[in-house]
């Protein structure tokens, strides 16, 4: 097979493929004398494993230890974890079609919230906080809510919602001095007192919960099936933040995160 080939086969670019060889995931095949290279059986496995360990949201550091230690392995051991990763994606794509269609029915008889779908835990949550008040930044909480809603694995969903919950239920004032950022630079004196004061309102917990650009994962799971890295996510719930307000926010949950070291 030519790269084209074995890339249209695996589902990749070809200059996804040349990546790989750059980074070693996939070793260079020989090439023939015309200088194309000859790609076989077993390299499709391999391409098709790399695929596979990144959509899961693995770095190409982590997929290069998986692959370290599937050495020795035989191809019908990996052929068969590829069967089983690919049963599982067709479960999950089987359910996630069943909720689509229960949610498809209820639009179409008017009976989905503007704001809908949201998680059974988020609705209770949202609903808990009553009205929020007319601020920029109690809008863009909402959004965060409802992105963690979307990508938090079902399993620890109720748990940071409930977290969440204790968060929120003080971070009412934080939104006027967090709204007041807007347009300040980051190293405004403002922003260690919104820090400060939002720091406080967090539970210990929530400070490692959610992925910053210093922290990149969070929470463990959080990455595992959303198909989101740390870092995307992290790069997702700032995205809409001014730079003064981005500081605040990751230098309150670095004051959490030291407030729970202290605590333990």
């Amino acid at each position: 097979m030519r790269i084209g080939e074995i890339a249209a086969l695996v589902g990749v670019t070809p200059r996804a493929v040349r990546h790989y060889h750059q980074s070693g995931l996939l070793p260079e095949p020989p090439r023939r004398a015309n200088g194309y290279r000859e790609y076989g059986v077993r390299d499709a496995v391999l391409l098709a494993r790399v695929r596979r360990l990144t959509e899961l949201g693995l770095g190409l550091d982590e997929v290069r230890d998986v692959l370290a230690g599937d050495e020795g392995r035989g191809l019908v051991d990996v052929l068969e974890e590829l069967a089983r990763d690919l049963a599982r994606q067709e479960a999950e794509v089987r359910a996630r079609r069943e909720r689509l269609s229960v949610l498809l029915d209820e639009a179409r008889a008017g009976r989905l919230p503007a704001d809908g779908p949201l998680s059974p835990e988020l609705g209770a949550l949202l609903a808990g906080l009553g009205e929020l008040p007319d601020s920029p930044m109690a809008a863009k909480d909402r959004d965060i809510l409802a992105l963690l809603d979307v990508v938090v694995p079902d399993g620890e969903r109720a748990r940071l919602m409930e977290l969440m919950r204790g968060a929120a239920d003080q971070a009412r004032e934080v939104y006027p001095l967090l709204d007041a950022l807007d347009g300040a630079a980051p190293d405004d004196p403002r922003v260690a007192e919104a820090a400060r004061v939002l720091a406080d309102c967090l539970p210990d917990e929530l400070g490692v919960e959610i992925p910053t650009a210093e922290t990149g994962a969070g929470a463990a799971g959080l990455s595992d099936t959303s198909g989101l890295s740390g870092a995307s996510l992290a790069d997702a719930l700032f995205a809409d933040l001014a730079p003064a307000q981005s500081a605040a926010v990751h230098l309150a949950m670095r004051l959490a995160r030291e407030r729970r070291e202290e605590n333990r």
